[in-house]
Formats: structure tokens, sequence, C-alpha cells
């Protein structure tokens, strides 16, 4: 459907009592099988789908308002409003509604709001017609007590606004307000006053454009000075007339744009200064007040934007450099002012309201605003630049992103001066404005860190067939903004604790980090390489020994967060810098208390645990185990140790998996909770008996076939034995590496300070790092004792191999076992898998 008539746009009012745009569409009226009658259909132009289906109801309410609107309630709070681009299509339409509830098209509205009293009904239609008293000084104190007992009956509120706009009462009461103010007539004058509050609660549109007219607003204002519970009347009229002035920044041509804010102006001082605070019940009945504002501001916006010399004169003064500060300044205001009133705009037409301010060089007008000294001037720009950072985000990084390649090539032709990014980029000017905000609770850099999170925010993003925004801009911003946003962090992190620990900048501190926990979760190789190469992580950990524990809780959250990615890239780099020192020591330090500093490490260790993070679970262990094994007020750690154990001896014996299996084979199998109980029972006691370091041996049982198989559990248990019997014999311990890690140990030197010491372990103790079949020594897949009765060494030249015999196996397991040792390491290693 073409038809301009028709063409209109939906809106709802939220529940702050503001307008919502809904969509523009085109309406049609039809019968509708499912709601059982005639309804309104109003079908979005971009796409076609539903924007409203709603059925006349003969019951509600209709307003007609402005020519153009019709406004109604579906439910108690849900009301709706269709704004008609043409007055033919509002008025068609009304005629389709008035048709269905049985009315003349010529009202305004068409039912009562509220249901009556039958009695009211009855004097209602004994008396058509309300009969206002002459409008009298004498008469005013009955005037003002027929519109008070007019205002609680709906239908008697229709009746006193009809004989209102047909006799053109209003402006013979202000006719009297100007009689009384001659005369100093003050019991009149507080008349006068109630009489047009009440007018106000009529809720009236055709009652508004006779008061909010050139000729009358001011009187209309001139009579709410007068409220009866002040002992002074208001100077609402001196404020409005001497103190607020009106600019024009740029001359505006238009005499009826120039009306149309004067009006809109004084109706939202009325809205918000001069009317009081109105009642919950009061409330409901401004309803058409909040929509002649919303509306005023939508054709104000729509004026300005068609005024194609206006918005070239006020973007050429702006950047103009021959322009003074002051100047400037009112220029910078209206255009906030102007982006405020913009949000008042469906979504195509605020398309193009910012289209229009990008074209006319809106950003680098903002880079030359936000790099002035004056504070106001900036906080006005930041907003502005907020307006746009919200509504399209894209535009600002295509802009930033060609900025950058314009001074790459700039740069490119210099010999010797160099032009850095930093300096001139805007979005790096806009960082510096956060980690530079003089304000102690840092409001404004909390708003701009807002922004530059949705900037780097991947999921508002676009992607198209030639190119990726998100692999171009998050290039651009590692290249030549994540150094000016990560500056005061390493600042202030080149000692063991923080340079700087005051309020404010462990504020700013937590700032940062909240954008690089960010990072971390919502892009990929870009932060990790970052922060592998800049070491960011060690750096961010020296804050754990912050005395502000938010700051604290912030580097701890970001490393959670890496933790959280399971990333054996990050993992690695955990480890090789031992980056849970600065962790642990703050748990110790954090004693006994129980907050949630000791909660959120806690829940660290137990996602690593639960996850089975193995290599960062055999770190912890390792270099941590000492500090940590008297914490028995949770099981975490214990729990930790028993994986860590686990492991190992899966790695030193790697034919447990295969004794696994066997439990799982149909041959074993009773039933499922008995193989549960028995898989159970098994790994329990080979984690809680065995003793670190040791790997468990099967001896070669030469006199059993397959029908003698033992119990798993007993046959373990026999194992067990047998090589607690071996414990003193020697252990091949070669590393297949050759080198041995390091390993940390902690003590508690006084109260809960913890010394943390690098060890070497030349002496690879069973469980140190460096241990065959530890995970300090990858490569080593087990270790082999040594029988008393052997006389040949196995050699394995840099690497362990541990040969367990299957319980079933044949006798002939020994001639194989004797021909297998002496088969070169990677012949071996074929046999093994």
């Amino acid at each position: 459907m073409t038809d301009t008539r028709r063409r209109v746009k939906v809106y709802t009012l939220n529940e702050d009592r503001q307008w919502d745009d809904r969509g523009t569409g085109h309406v049609s009226s039809g019968y509708v099988e499912r709601l059982k009658g005639m309804s309104l259909l109003v079908r979005a132009e971009s796409d076609g789908s539903l924007l409203l289906e709603s059925k006349i109801n003969p019951n509600t309410a209709y307003q007609k308002q402005q020519d153009t609107l019709i406004v109604w309630s579906e439910a108690e709070n849900y009301d709706l409003a269709l704004s008609f681009q043409e007055k033919a299509g509002c008025d068609e339409i009304w005629e389709k509604i008035c048709q269905v509830q049985g009315k003349d098209p010529s009202v305004d509205i068409t039912q009562d709001l509220v249901d009556e009293s039958e009695e009211e009904r009855f004097d209602d239609m004994s008396s058509p017609g309300l009969e206002l008293p002459s409008c009298e000084l004498s008469r005013l104190e009955e005037i003002a007590e027929l519109v008070a007992s007019s205002l609680p009956s709906p239908l008697r509120r229709e009746k006193l606004a009809l004989a209102l706009e047909n006799e053109g009462y209003i402006k013979k009461l202000l006719e009297l307000f100007h009689v009384c103010e001659d005369l100093e007539n003050i019991e009149g004058l507080h008349h006068l006053y109630e009489i047009i509050k009440g007018i106000f609660l009529l809720n009236r549109t055709a009652l508004f454009e006779v008061m909010f007219s050139e000729e009358c607003i001011m009187d209309v204002i001139g009579c709410l000075e007068y409220d009866p519970a002040l002992s002074q009347p208001r100077k609402h009229r001196e404020f409005l007339t001497k103190t607020a002035k009106f600019k024009e920044v740029i001359p505006i041509s238009d005499p009826e744009l120039k009306q149309k804010i004067h009006q809109t102006y004084r109706v939202q001082y009325i809205q918000d200064m001069v009317l009081p605070t109105p009642s919950v019940f009061e409330e409901n009945m401004l309803s058409t007040l909040h929509s002649f504002i919303f509306f005023n501001k939508v054709e104000i916006v729509g004026m300005l934007q068609e005024d194609e010399k206006f918005l070239t004169d006020l973007f050429a003064q702006l950047t103009d450099e021959a322009t003074d500060e002051e100047k400037r300044q009112e220029l910078v205001n209206f255009l906030k002012e102007f982006c405020a009133f913009s949000q008042t705009l469906q979504p195509q037409n605020r398309d193009a309201f910012f289209k229009t301010l990008s074209n006319m060089g809106i950003l680098p007008a903002l880079e030359v605003i936000l790099g002035m000294d004056d504070t106001q001037v900036r906080s006005a720009a930041t907003d502005i630049f907020s307006y746009l950072v919200e509504y399209n985000p894209s535009m600002v990084r295509e802009f930033v992103m060609q900025e950058a390649q314009q001074n790459d090539d700039v740069s490119k032709k210099l010999t010797e001066q160099k032009i850095t990014s930093k300096d001139i980029l805007l979005i790096n000017l806009i960082i510096e404005h956060m980690i530079c905000d003089t304000d102690p609770e840092l409001g404004g850099a909390v708003q701009l860190m807002g922004l530059l999170r949705t900037l780097v925010d991947p999921e508002n993003m676009l992607a198209t067939a030639n190119k990726t925004e998100k692999t171009e801009f998050l290039g651009f911003f590692y290249k030549h903004c994540m150094h000016v946003l990560t500056a005061p962090l390493l600042a202030n992190t080149t000692e063991d604790k923080p340079s700087k620990d005051d309020f404010q900048t462990a504020q700013l501190l937590a700032l940062v980090l909240e954008l690089l926990t960010f990072c971390v979760e919502h892009h990929t190789y870009h932060i990790k390489n970052y922060i592998i190469n800049k070491d960011i992580l060690r750096r961010v950990l020296v804050l754990m020994a912050s005395k502000h524990a938010f700051l604290a809780l912030c580097a701890l959250r970001f490393k959670r967060k890496i933790i959280g990615l399971k990333d054996e890239f990050y993992n690695r780099y955990i480890m090789k810098s031992f980056l849970f020192e600065p962790v642990v020591k703050a748990f110790l330090n954090n004693g006994s208390r129980y907050n949630l500093m000791n909660s959120a490490i806690i829940e660290m260790f137990e996602f690593i645990r639960v996850e089975d993070i193995k290599s960062l679970t055999a770190h912890v262990i390792e270099n941590y185990w000492k500090a940590l094994e008297d914490v028995d007020y949770v099981q975490t750690f214990k729990g930790l140790k028993l994986r860590f154990e686990q492991q190992r001896e899966r790695q030193d014996n790697p034919k447990l998996d295969s004794m696994r299996s066997i439990l799982r084979n149909h041959r074993y199998r009773r039933d499922a909770r008995t193989l549960e109980d028995e898989e159970e029972m098994w790994f329990n006691t080979d984690e809680d008996d065995l003793e670190d370091g040791e790997a468990v041996v099967s001896p070669s049982d030469k006199t059993k076939n397959d029908d003698d198989i033992m119990d798993p559990i007993s046959k373990f248990m026999e194992r067990k034995k047998l090589k607690e019997s071996e414990e003193k014999e020697v252990l091949l311990k070669t590393n297949l590496s050759g080198r041995q890690s390091p390993s940390f140990k902690l003590s508690l030197s006084s109260g809960t300070k913890t010394n943390l010491t690098s060890q070497s372990s030349a002496t690879n103790m069973p469980g140190s790092p460096g241990s065959p079949g530890s995970p300090g020594s990858p490569g080593s897949p087990g270790s082999v004792p040594k029988n008393t009765s052997q006389t040949a060494a196995i050699t394995t030249k840099g690497g362990l191999v541990g040969l367990v015999d299957y319980p079933d196996d044949d006798e002939d397991d020994d001639e194989d076992e004797d021909k297998e040792e002496t088969l070169p390491l990677s012949k071996k290693a074929k046999f093994e898998s």
C-alpha cells in the first residue's frame, strides 16, 4: 500500500509517561476473525510485518487530537497513538471508528473515559448541555466550583470542555485576569488559578491549542502564579520574559518554526515548573499535555532538518577557527539540544538525521571541541558524542579508522618530525578525557568508558561480503589505542604493589580493568596477543596488593575471566610466569576472614577443579600445595590434590585406562549400579592409598588363565601389596626433556604473611615437578621399577616406558617382555601405542 494518506507512526506510552516510537507503516481497517470484530491494522512499510492489530471496541474512548492524531487506551496502563502523515487519512480512519461505535465523526472523543453510575447517566440525559455562568468578576467563585465539581465525572468533564470551546470562554476568563490584577483582587486571582488548573485537568487538545496560542499563553502562566497555598505569588512571567533569553545562535528565518520553539519551551516550563506536582489521579489527566510537547518536538526537529541553509551555517561556524569561544559554546549547546530532540524521531527519520550530521562533519567538529580547555563545552560535546555512538557506533568506527589511515599516510611523508596517532585520533582523545577526569567520583569517566565499551563490542559490528568490521576495527584499536588505555595501569604497577593507591586512582584503574575484562570475554586473538606479549596479567595482579578491596577484586575478576576461557595459551603463560603467586598471597593475607575476596579466590580454584583443567591443577598443587593444604573449611584444595594424583597415576600407568575399559567389558558387568560401585571403589582406593610418584606395576601372573579371573577389586589390592614390597627399590628417574622445572614453596613467616622462594628441584623426589610422570616433565609415559633379579637396565635415551601386564594375559607375556626391553625407543613407543 503506497497511499500516503494512510501512512502513520505508531506510538505507545511507557511507564515514564513518555511516547515510544514503535515504527512507521500503513493503517487499514477490516474484520479480523480471530478478534471477532472490526480492527485497526498497521503493517510496517519496511517489511510488511504487523506493527499493530487492535480491535475497535465499542466501549473504548478514542480521541482525535491536532487533526492528525488518534489516541486511545487498550488497557488501564497501555495507551496507543496513531500519528498520520496527512489529515485526510486521519479523518478516514476516524470515520471508521465512529461508524463501529455509532458516533458522529464530528466529535473529538467517542466515549466517556470511565463508566458512571446509573443516576449520573439519568441526570446527564435529562440535561444534554452544560450551561456556564456568565463570565463576570462576581461569579468567579461559582465558575471555580462548577469546574471542580465536573472533574470527578468523565461525562461532565466532556460537557464542560465542549462548553468552554464553543463559547470562547477561555479568552473571556483571561480578560478577567487582567482586571483582577489591575484591581489587585487577590481573591478573584485565587479563583482564576483554580479554574485554569481545572481546565488543564480536562485533558483536551482543543483547549490546549487555545491556551498555548501566542496571545494567551503568558496570561495562562500569569493565572497559575496565584496559588492560594502560597503566601506570595510566583514570578514565572518575569523569568520567561527577562531571565530566560531566546538565543538564535544561527538566525531562524521561518517564523512558524520560531513560534513553535517558543511555544514548546513555554509549555515545557508550565509542565515542569508552573503546575504543581500532580497526584496519582491527576497524572493520568495530564497525558494530553505530555503528548502535545512530544509531537511539538517532532515537528521542530523535522522543520530544522529540512532547512539546509540553517544546518550549513551551523557547522560552518562550529568548525571555523575564527569563531570565538563564547559563540562556539552556544553552538555546541544548541547542537546538544538538537540531538536530544532527535530522540523523538521515528527510526527512519532518525537515521536520516544522523546521516545529515555526519555529512556536515559533526565528528571532526567534535574532535576540535574536545580539544578545548572549557570543561562545560567538553561536557556538552561528550553528550553529543554519546548520542552518535549509541545510535550508530559503526559510523564512529568508520570515521576513526579513516582518520588513522590518513594520519599513517601523512607520517610516511614526514622525515624528521613524526605525528603520532595518539595526539590526533578522536578515540584516543576520548580515552585521555576518561583518564584525566578531575571529578572525584569520575562521573565523566564512567560515561566515556561506557561509550568505549559500545565501540569495541563485536555484537554491534557489521559484517559484509567485502569486509568484516570486527577484524578491521579491532586491528586498528589494538594498534593505535590500546596502549593509551593501558598507560595508567602500566605506570602504576612497576613494583610489587601499586605506586599510587589513592581512591580516585583506584577507581580509574577499576574502570580500565572493567573494559579489559570485557575485551577478554568478547575479543579473540587480539587481546590474547596483547596480554601475553605485554605481560598484562602480571601487571594487573600487582593490584591484588591494593588497600582498596574493590580494585583487588577487579584484578581477580580479570584473571578469572581468562581462566574461564580454558585456553592453553593463556594457561601456559600463567604457569610460566607463576601468576598464581599474587592470588595465593592475597588469599593467605586475607586470613580467616569470610568475605568476598575469600569466596572469589576459592571459586576460582573450584572452577579449575570442577572443569578439570589439568595443566593448572598440576601447577597449583606442585607449587602451592604446602601453603594451601591446611585449608579444610572447604574441600576445594583437597579436591585439587585428588585430581592431581589421579592424572599423575594415569600418566605413570597408561594401562590403568585399559583396566578401566576391562571393568566396562560385558564379561564383568553385573548391572549398572554394581559397575558404578566397583569403579568408585577402584579409583578411590587407587587415589587414597598409592604414594606420590610411584608406578603401579602389575606382575605377570603366569599361572592363571582367562577362566581364573579374580574380582577387580581383589586383584587391585593384591597388586598393591606386591607393589608395597618393592617400595625401597630404585626407580629410574630420567627426565624426557632433560630440564628440571622450578617449584615454589610457600611458608608463613609471621601472621598471614607469605614468602615465596624459588627452590630448585635438584633432588627429584616423588611428586616434585621434575619427577618422571609428573606434569612438570611432559612426555614421560611412566616409570619402571627394577626387580632385584634384573641385571640389564632398560635403555630409554631420555624417556621412560612403563610396562604393565594385564591381569588376564597369557603366560607368553614373559617372552614378549624380554624381547620388548631390547627394542629401540621408537619401536617401543609404537608397541606401547
